[in-house]
Formats: C-alpha cells, structure tokens, sequence
C-alpha cells in the first residue's frame, strides 16, 4: 500500500501564526492556489481511499487534490487536530506556560484551558492506523491512500508509524501547508519514501 499524507493548505492564521487547533478556518485564496498546484503534481495517482479531517482547511484541501476523481472522501473525527482549548487564536511565537511545553518538551507537557493531551492524540491516531489503514493494506495490498490532515494530527500519525517515541514528536522535517509525507506498508511494515515534498 501506499500512502501519502498531505498537511492543509494555508489559512490566515497559517499566514499570522497563529494556533488554530480545532477553530475550524477556510483555506486562504493562496492556500487554495498552493491545493491546486499540489493536485496538478499528484494528477496522474490514483487514489483508491481519500480521509479527511472533518476540519474545513483539511477537507477542502482534500476536495481540491481529488479533482475530477469520484474516490469519495471520507471524514474521520479521529483526524482532527488537536485541541489547544483557549490557547486558539494566540500567536505561537509568543507561546508561554503550559502551551510552551507542547512544542518544546512534549513528554512534560499537560494539557489545560479545554487542550486535548498528548496521550488522547495518540491513542485516537494509532485506533485509526489499526483499524483504518492495517485492514486496507492486508485486503487491498496495491491500494494508494491519501489522508489530508494537520500539523500536529500528522505528526502523530509518522510517530506510530515510525516507531517514534513522543520526546522526537517534533523531530524530523517539518511538514508545511500542503507538504506531503509518503509511505510505503507492505505486510505490516513502514518505509518512509518522501519527507515533506512539495509538489
């Protein structure tokens, strides 16, 4: 199977820097632009399975790569992302406090104010590894996935499978808006063939 694993296009808050978490933002016009130049790259891949977020910014993001496809897209809430709770909204670069831990020292961190904990993302993650994409590749072992998703939802997902611990959550290249990640799973295995490619 193979897999690829889209973050969303841009939003205004992409642009100001700001936490978006669960707010649910639009694409911008050139986050909507930078879908459009992802899908001409990714024209000729058949997608036989498309998942969503049921986030605005990642459905649309996927609407626009599917193009003139008829693979449904399916929304699944365990894709969305995680929950910053009244951190929304703030700049990240003037993060403090608790929040600050999120991003620098995700093993202490502990989740407050309404924010989803590392453990919840996790757990929500690895349910759909295992019940979503582990079935598909032992029943449709030649089936291309697509999941569009978000920064932090991402990040959980290349941990499990990669075999990551949560202290190098953040490790590797960082994914921007509409950057691709692509995985190849054959019989249970995980091979990482493109990090945050842009097409």
């Amino acid at each position: 199977m193979i897999l690829y694993i889209i973050r969303h296009g841009e939003t205004e808050w992409n642009k100001m820097g700001k936490m978006q978490g669960r707010t649910d933002i639009s694409l911008s016009e050139d986050g909507r632009k930078l879908a459009q130049k992802t899908a001409d790259g990714l024209k000729n891949v058949k997608f036989d399975y498309i998942f969503s977020s049921p986030l605005e910014r990642a459905y649309e993001t996927a609407y626009i790569i599917r193009g003139s496809r008829d693979t449904e897209i399916v929304k699944d809430e365990r894709l969305i992302e995680i929950g910053f709770g009244l951190y929304e909204g703030t700049v990240v670069e003037e993060r403090k406090g608790s929040i600050a831990l999120f991003f620098d020292d995700p093993q202490n961190y502990v989740a407050e104010k309404g924010a989803e904990s590392y453990e919840s993302l996790l757990a929500r993650t690895k349910a759909f590894i295992e019940n979503v994409l582990f079935p598909i590749e032992e029943n449709k072992p030649d089936a291309t996935v697509l999941i569009s998703g978000h920064g932090a939802l991402n990040k959980a997902l290349f941990l499990h499978l990669l075999h990551k611990q949560l202290k190098d959550f953040w490790s590797g290249v960082y994914q921007g808006n509409c950057a691709v990640n692509k995985f190849e799973i054959k019989k249970g295995n995980v091979r990482l063939i493109d990090e945050a490619k842009y097409y």
